[in-house]
């Protein structure tokens, strides 16, 4: 039990280098001090439970998924899709199994379970959990857009052209057709 408790501390430390991991895609666009892997999979889980609770799935499943659907970045890092042209990354099944082996099974078999079926595709709360991950990333774009950054428009479209439910799709017009302070200006107004 104890080798499996430092294997387990051990997995801890390491989810924590995605704080300090940063989306490599933006890079590309010009963005100086993008957001972390850690930022990119909060809000990714914020938003997977809302697209859950609009589309009659389990938020917490698919809220659960989406807080280890990038882990595997602390071993393989967020390989940008130029990249992907020339690099083939092993599954990230692969890389997961490798992360919690030697940790207490009960854990072990969680954290396989959220990626095996955030991978397959075929639970709702998947899709919804897929569908946050392209939302939250046309949102950021949205807010790099804002700051100054020109170059995020294909960052956009390929998010908003894979989106699969209805509820991503309105939720991801809604944010096109409005700034990213605009709740400010509401609040401020008492609406």
């Amino acid at each position: 039990m104890a080798e499996e408790l430092s294997r387990l501390a051990g997995l801890l430390y390491e989810v924590g280098l995605l704080k300090r991991y940063k989306r490599t895609g933006w890079l590309v666009a010009g963005v100086r001090d993008p957001e972390s892997v850690a930022d990119h999979s909060f809000r990714t889980a914020v938003i997977a439970s809302v697209i859950a609770a609009l589309e009659g799935g389990n938020p917490e499943r698919a809220a659960f998924m989406s807080l280890f659907h990038d882990t595997q970045e602390t071993r393989i890092t967020d390989i940008p899709y130029l990249g992907k042209l020339y690099l083939k990354a092993a599954p990230n099944e692969e890389v997961t199994a490798d992360q919690v082996r030697g940790v207490p099974e009960p854990v072990a078999e969680m954290v396989r379970g959220a990626v095996g079926e955030y991978e397959e595709k075929t639970s709702l709360e998947a899709v919804c959990a897929r569908d946050a991950d392209k939302l939250e990333c046309l949102i950021q774009a949205i807010e790099y857009r804002e700051q100054g950054h020109q170059n995020v428009q294909p960052w956009i479209d390929s998010s908003l052209a894979a989106l699969k439910t209805a509820s991503a799709k309105r939720l991801a017009d809604e944010a096109l057709s409005t700034g990213s302070l605009e709740w400010v200006k509401r609040v401020l107004n008492g609406d």
